[in-house]
C-alpha cells in the first residue's frame, strides 16, 4: 500500500522552544508555561492539587530548565490551547519517571532495556484545552515531541502515562510500550499511573509518517525563547473561540464557496472549489452552482458579507439549530457524563466563552435552494456529524479517512457510493467524472428530485454532498473522461487520487482508467449492480495484476474506439463474466435494443453497491485486508428461505 507522508491539513500550529536556566527572561516564561499547564490539569476541579489557595494554578517542576516546550494553537496568532513537555538528558536527575520510579530502579530499568541514562529522552505532560480535545490536537503535539527527540538523537523515550481517559492506550498509537510492574496510584492526579518506553529505531505505530515529516521540520518549528508569547489571562478566555474556529482549516479544504474555473478548466472541463476567499469573482446561480459559500462572522468581512447576503432577499429559508449543535457537542466530548438542566447550560456557555452564538462557527449559503444554514466550526462539525461512527470508526480514522481524496467516474449508480461515501466521512476529497444530464428515466435508482431534470450528474452529486458536509472539496468533471481529461482527474487539481470508484458504461472510458490506475498505484473499486458484485483491483498494492482479472485478456483502451452498440453490449457482459450473471439479466439482455430501451436497473441494487463499495473504501483506505477479486453478494441467495435462523 502507498504511504500517505501528506500532511493531513491539521489546523493546529505547534512552536517549539527551549528554555535555559541562566537566561534572560526564563524564570517568567517558565512561570507562564507552568500557569497554561496547570490551568488545563486542573480541569474544573477534577485534579485540585493544580489549583492555588489564591484561585491562580500552579504546576512546578525544575525539570522545566532546560526542557523542550511545545505549545499548540489555532493557527499561528491564536492562544495555546494546548502543550507537551520534552527533556533531555541534560536534566535527566529531575525525570518525572525517575521520581515516580525511584533513582535505582529507574537505572537498572534502562539497563535491562539495554539503554543508558545519556541517550534518553523523557516525553511529559501532554494536555490539551477540553474545548480543543478530540479534534487531533494532542495527536500532533505529541508526534511533534517523538519527532523532535528523533531529530536531537535520542535513542528512546521515557514518561508516564495516565490511564483514567486511556492516554496509556493513546500512547500506544504512537509505539510506546507500558513497562511492567510500573503502575501504581498517584494521588496528585488522582489516577493509575503507568511507565511508558519507545524507542527510536521503531516506526511510530500508526502515525510513523507523521512523526517522520515533523521530524525533518522539526528546525523550523523551533524559535528562540525570548520569541515566545504565551497571551495573559484576558487573551487566554478566548481560546475557546481561537480552539473552535476553522478559518485555517477551510482553505486547506478549498471548500470556501467560490466557483472560478482552475487554471486548467477550459481546457479540460474540470471545475473545483480554488480555495479563493469567498468574497472574490464567483458566478453563484444558474444549473452550473454546486459549492456552498461559507461565513464566519467572527470575521468582519463575513459578517457584512452575511448582513448583506440577508438583505438581498435571495435567502428563501434560515436554518440555524446551533445550539441544539452545542448541546450535541458538549455532550459527545463526554457521554461518560449525564449532562442536562444547568450542568448542560453552563457546559455550552463554556464551550461560547463569551461569544454571542449568532457568531459562533460558520453560516453555510446554498444558492440553488435558497437556504442559509447555522453550523459550528468544521472540526467540531465533523466530530459530532461522525460520533455515532465511534466504535466503528474511531476518531482518529475519521480524521485520517478526511485526509484522502476518491474519485468516482459515472454518477448514475456512481451517485450512490458517492453520497454513502460523504456521509460515511470516507474522504475529504471528490473528484467526480459524468458527461450526462439527469433524465426521467434515471428517477428510478438515482436519489434526485423531479426539479433536476437536465441538470449535469455532476452538480447534482456535488450539491447532495455539500448538503451532507459543506467543507467538503470536491471538483467536478461534467463533460466526463477523454484522452485530454484523464490525467487531470487522476492527478491534477488539487492533489492525485487515493483511491477510484469506476462505474461508467463507456467500456473505453472503465478500460483507459484502470490502465492509468495501474500506472499510478491507484486501487479501483466497481459494483456491477447485477447480484451484489463488488470488483476490487488492488493496483496499489500488485502493480502487475491484469485489467478485470484478466477477463478481456490484453485488450487494450486503443481497441475500444468505435465499437458498435452491440459490440458494447458483449464487451460489457464479458467484463462482469456472462456466466455468472442474474438469470434476469441474462434474459433482459437480448432484448436491449429491442423490447428494452438500456440495462435494467433498479434503486435497490443501487443502494446496495454504495454500501458494499464504501465498505471496500474505507478497508482500503485504512490499510484493513480487503483483497484483489470479485465478490457476491447476492440478496436473492442471501435471504431464500433455508437461510432463515428462525425455525
Amino acid at each position: 500500500m502507498k504511504s500517505d507522508r501528506r500532511d493531513s491539513g491539521s489546523p493546529w500550529h505547534v512552536t517549539a522552544f527551549q528554555v535555559r536556566p541562566g537566561e534572560r527572561g526564563a524564570s517568567e516564561l517558565v512561570g507562564r508555561v507552568r500557569e497554561l499547564r496547570a490551568r488545563i490539569l486542573f480541569d474544573n476541579g477534577r485534579r485540585p492539587d493544580f489549583r492555588r489557595h489564591d484561585g491562580g494554578y500552579a504546576d512546578d517542576q525544575e525539570l522545566d530548565f532546560g526542557a523542550w516546550h511545545f505549545v499548540g494553537r489555532h493557527g499561528p496568532d491564536g492562544p495555546p490551547v494546548g502543550y507537551v513537555r520534552l527533556s533531555t538528558p541534560l536534566t535527566g536527575e529531575l525525570f518525572q519517571t525517575r521520581a515516580h520510579l525511584g533513582a535505582e530502579r529507574f537505572e537498572e530499568l534502562l539497563r535491562e532495556q539495554g539503554l543508558g541514562v545519556a541517550e534518553t529522552f523523557e516525553h511529559s505532560r501532554l494536555v490539551v484545552e477540553h474545548r480543543a480535545r478530540k479534534l487531533g490536537l494532542g495527536i500532533r503535539l505529541n508526534a511533534s515531541a517523538i519527532a523532535a527527540a528523533r531529530f536531537l538523537g535520542a535513542k528512546a523515550m521515557i514518561g508516564t502515562s495516565g490511564t483514567a481517559d486511556g492516554q496509556d492506550r493513546f500512547h500506544e498509537r504512537f509505539g510506546f510500550r507500558p513497562v511492567r510492574g510500573t503502575r501504581r496510584y498517584v494521588d496528585h492526579y488522582t489516577e493509575d499511573v503507568v511507565v511508558m518506553l519507545y524507542r527510536a529505531v521503531d516506526r511510530a505505530g500508526e502515525y510513523a509518517d507523521l512523526v517522520e515529516d515533523l521530524e525533518g521540520a522539526f528546525p523550523a518549528t523551533a524559535v528562540a525563547s525570548d520569541r515566545v508569547r504565551l497571551d495573559g489571562p484576558e487573551v487566554r478566555r478566548a481560546a475557546a473561540t481561537a480552539a473552535a474556529g476553522s478559518t485555517g482549516a477551510t482553505r486547506a479544504t478549498g471548500a470556501t464557496g467560490a466557483t472560478r474555473a482552475t487554471g486548467a478548466t477550459r481546457a479540460t472541463g474540470a471545475t473545483r472549489a480554488t480555495g479563493a476567499d469567498a468574497h472574490g469573482p464567483r458566478d453563484d446561480s444558474g444549473d452550473g452552482c454546486w459549492q456552498p459559500v461559507l461565513h464566519e462572522p467572527r470575521h468582519d468581512r463575513d459578517r457584512r458579507a452575511l448582513d448583506a447576503l440577508l438583505e438581498s432577499g435571495r435567502v428563501r429559508q434560515v436554518c440555524d439549530t446551533v445550539g441544539e449543535q452545542l448541546r450535541e457537542l458538549v455532550r459527545s466530548r463526554e457521554p461518560g457524563r449525564d449532562l442536562a438542566g444547568g450542568d448542560l447550560d453552563r457546559a455550552v456557555r463554556e464551550q461560547l466563552a463569551g461569544t454571542d452564538p449568532r457568531d459562533y462557527g460558520t453560516w453555510a449559503w446554498y444558492p440553488w435552494s435558497g437556504r442559509l444554514v447555522h453550523l459550528l466550526p468544521r472540526e467540531e462539525f465533523r466530530l459530532v456529524r461522525t460520533d455515532r461512527n465511534r466504535g466503528r470508526i474511531e476518531r482518529p480514522e475519521q480524521r485520517r479517512l478526511f485526509t484522502r481524496r476518491v474519485g468516482v467516474i459515472g454518477l448514475s449508480v456512481g451517485s450512490s457510493a458517492a453520497l454513502t461515501l460523504a456521509m460515511e466521512g470516507v474522504g475529504g476529497a471528490f473528484r467526480l467524472a459524468d458527461f450526462d444530464t439527469l433524465s426521467l428515466s434515471n428517477l428510478n435508482r438515482l436519489r434526485a428530485g423531479v426539479h433536476h431534470l437536465g441538470l449535469n450528474k455532476c452538480v447534482i452529486a456535488a450539491r447532495q454532498m455539500s448538503e451532507i458536509d459543506p467543507w467538503l472539496d470536491i471538483e467536478i468533471h461534467p463533460g466526463g473522461l477523454t484522452e485530454e481529461t484523464l490525467e487531470e482527474f487522476f492527478t491534477g487539481g488539487s492533489g492525485p487520487l487515493d483511491l477510484l470508484v469506476e462505474e461508467c458504461d463507456t467500456p473505453w472510458v472503465k478500460i483507459a482508467a484502470r490502465e492509468r490506475a495501474r500506472a499510478l498505484g491507484v486501487p479501483v473499486v466497481m459494483d456491477a449492480n447485477d447480484r451484489g458484485l463488488l470488483d476490487v483491483e488492488r493496483f496499489d498494492l500488485e502493480p502487475d495484476r491484469p485489467l478485470l482479472h484478466g477477463l478481456l485478456g490484453g485488450t487494450t483502451s486503443d481497441d475500444l474506439v468505435g465499437l458498435t452498440r452491440q459490440e458494447t453490449v458483449d464487451l460489457i457482459l464479458d467484463m462482469v463474466d456472462r456466466e455468472r450473471i442474474s438469470p434476469e439479466l441474462a434474459a433482459a439482455v437480448p432484448q436491449i435494443g429491442t423490447t428494452l430501451s438500456s440495462w435494467p436497473q433498479l434503486a435497490s441494487g443501487v443502494a446496495l453497491g454504495g454500501a458494499l463499495v464504501t465498505d471496500a473504501a474505507r478497508r482500503i483506505l485504512l490499510g484493513r485486508p480487503r483483497p484483489s477479486g470479485r465478490f457476491y453478494t447476492d440478496l436473492e441467495a442471501l435471504t431464500a428461505g433455508d437461510r432463515s435462523t428462525v425455525a
